[in-house]
């Protein structure tokens, strides 16, 4: 079994909390308590892109 985390054909999305943390999310599992999402279904490959782009380093 691998990782679902790590799965390059997996889809996900992208939460972020209310610190500006975002993080990699397989849309099979419930976003944590706390997070929103910010970036809708996507494949890992365009989620990581969109989080390089959108994150400013955070707090």
């Amino acid at each position: 079994m691998t990782n679902p985390f790590e799965d390059p054909e997996g889809r996900f999305l992208v939460p972020v909390d209310d610190e500006g943390r975002y993080r990699l999310w397989p849309v099979f599992a419930d976003v944590p308590e706390g997070w929103t999402v910010a970036h809708d279904e996507d494949t890992r490959a365009a989620c990581l892109e969109w989080i390089e782009a959108t994150w400013t380093g955070g707090p």
